[in-house]
């Protein structure tokens, strides 16, 4: 698995001035022996950053150093990397360098550079992950809704206010609903961007999955069957979520012959009075590789 993200990596390179024509990110996966969704998805968690976040970084910092060799023009650099005008690139390159590109020729100023990323192998898995698979016919989430940006590092603020607006009351009185797994109250991310990009919008349900009507105020998501991967873990908080979102991605999928498909991803915690400690229950809808 290792050896074939690091043939799409030199496929990136290949194609970084390609004269405006895109990426073409299913090559990429198929390079990958995987599908363009769990591409995605494993690239985001691995590097930090959404694939097309790391290819347009990558374009810019090389397309920095054409612009301080001063050699072309600027708008023929601009066509170089994929940019219908001097005037798109400029707001694209200000975006990653901190300055224009004019201004970095003139002044020779100093520019970001992002890194050619390579994923190598770590000696890890020293102790085991606890998962099991589930066939879960269709299943129905309830629970209050609200659209809310993708944050990756950091307080999301606008999920934080909407969860402390519904109220301790509802939640305890949702929770009565509960009648299968996974049981309790949940936090359920939908409809994601593909891209996972910093700042995108995806459909947060604070709800359960139960067979009962939605009360009144509360939204509804159905889920089609399918198989879902679900992982436990405890521990500290907050860390014990964060490290296992991480063990999912950097161990448990390059280990198993499961790759992850579109669909909601479901999360239970329950914390310690304190809040000092937590438990958690991840699934994540996944299917057998081919």
């Amino acid at each position: 698995m290792l050896d074939r993200l690091n043939q799409a990596m030199d496929r990136i390179e290949d194609h970084l001035t390609e004269d405006g024509v895109p990426l073409d990110v299913a090559a990429l996966a198929q390079l990958a022996l995987t599908s363009e969704y769990h591409l995605r998805r494993m690239f985001s968690a691995l590097a930090g950053m959404p694939l097309s976040e790391y290819v347009r970084r990558r374009r810019l910092t090389v397309a920095g150093a054409d612009v301080l060799a001063g050699r072309d023009t600027l708008l023929d650099i601009a066509v170089r990397y994929g940019y219908g005008s001097a005037e798109a690139f400029g707001r694209a390159f200000r975006a990653v360098h901190g300055i224009g590109p004019g201004e970095a020729r003139r002044t020779r100023a100093a520019l970001d550079s992002q890194p050619r990323m390579s994923f190598r192998l770590v000696v890890e898995g020293t102790s085991s992950m606890r998962y099991r698979i589930v066939d879960k016919p269709e299943f129905t989430v309830v629970g209050p809704k609200a659209r809310v940006p993708l944050v990756h590092l950091g307080p999301n603020r606008a999920l934080m206010d909407f969860i402390r607006g519904i109220g301790k009351d509802a939640v305890a009185d949702l929770e009565k609903l509960s009648d299968q797994e996974p049981h309790g109250v949940l936090g359920v991310c939908d409809d994601l961007d593909p891209s996972r990009a910093e700042g995108t919008e995806l459909d947060y349900y604070h709800g359960v999955v139960t067979a009962a009507p939605a009360p009144e105020g509360s939204a509804t998501l159905t889920v089609p069957a399918g198989t879902w991967a679900v992982f436990d873990t405890s521990g500290p908080a907050p860390e014990a979520v964060q490290h296992l979102w991480r063990d999912v991605f950097t161990q448990w999928f390059p280990s198993n012959p499961y790759r992850s498909r579109p669909g909601p991803e479901l999360l239970r915690t329950r914390y310690s009075d304190g809040h000092t400690e937590v438990e958690a229950q991840l699934w994540l809808p996944v299917e057998r590789q081919a």
